[in-house]
């Protein structure tokens, strides 16, 4: 074996190393906050992750420029959208996402750049809070819902196997670009293996702890969520690509930033809740 293979494989095997070792380690303490501390404590946990990669959105945006004030703005904006979920009664949406709008608007006013420039600005404010603040917010809406902790561990499950079959078969087997311009990493081989797990994690989720999703809701799920991680990956990565960053962060080692943690299911949280309210049965 070449020095060259030899260092790759050691590369890969530390990778591999750290990975396990930072979910050996948050594993069970998202199961602690989830199952065991409460709806409150879920708040907390989602808040928090929400705005930290609300910030590295807007970093990836920024670049190594110094951060404006605009982009704190927009980081509690998020936190706030994602208090709207949770007490709707307190603070409305709406309000705060009228109020982001106007204050996007009023970026070129009361700033130095060019135009186009602050326009743009202005543009990327609005889209951190939608994207994070209210794609995120469907996690307190199912933790919300009956069994509400036990769909959060079904639908982080389905997730993780999916990322975790593509990742798998894609390396085994890929040989077809699904997105080359985008992630050239991602092949069609992959995709079919991250179905297959995730159809898998579903079945098992259900005879393990959640009995009332049916089989047919099982491999829906499986194909649904697959397809919904997958969009969520390439998102970020399409968002990545163009600014030259490999990770929007280096918080969690082995895995990048928080935003890296949470491209999938900021798409799958959204795409199981819809499904649970159109077949409420399942």
């Amino acid at each position: 074996m070449s020095p060259t293979a030899d260092k790759a494989r050691t590369r890969s095997s530390s990778e591999t190393l750290r990975r396990v070792m930072a979910a050996a380690v948050f594993l069970p303490i998202f199961y602690y906050l989830v199952h065991d501390l409460g709806p409150i404590a879920f708040f907390g946990l989602v808040v928090l992750a929400g705005m930290l990669a609300a910030a590295e959105f807007y970093r990836l945006h920024l670049a190594q420029a110094p951060w404006p004030w605009w982009s704190w703005a927009g980081v509690a904006a998020t936190g706030l959208v994602l208090c709207s979920f949770q007490w709707p009664t307190f603070i409305a949406d709406r309000t705060v996402l009228f109020g982001t709008v106007l204050l996007a608007l009023c970026i070129p006013l009361l700033s130095s750049k060019p135009l186009r420039d602050s326009l743009m600005d202005g543009m990327v404010l609005v889209m951190g809070v939608l994207y994070i603040g209210l794609s995120l917010g469907h996690l307190l809406l199912i933790r919300a819902l009956p069994d509400g902790a036990w769909l959060i561990f079904f639908v982080v499950l389905v997730t993780w196997a999916a990322d975790t079959g593509a990742y798998i078969a894609g390396k085994a087997m890929g040989r077809h670009p699904l997105a080359p311009v985008v992630s050239p990493k991602k092949t069609y081989e992959g995709l079919a293996g991250g179905m297959c797990l995730a159809c898998l994690g579903a079945v098992v989720a259900r005879g393990w702890f959640l009995p009332a999703i049916s089989l047919t809701s099982c491999l829906v799920l499986g194909v649904l969520l697959t397809l919904a991680g997958l969009a969520g990956d390439l998102a970020e990565s399409a968002m990545k690509r163009s600014t030259g960053v490999k990770d929007s962060g280096a918080l969690i080692p082995g895995h990048g930033g928080m935003l890296d943690r949470l491209d999938s299911l900021l798409f799958t949280g959204p795409a199981f809740y819809y499904y649970v309210a159109i077949v409420p049965s399942m």
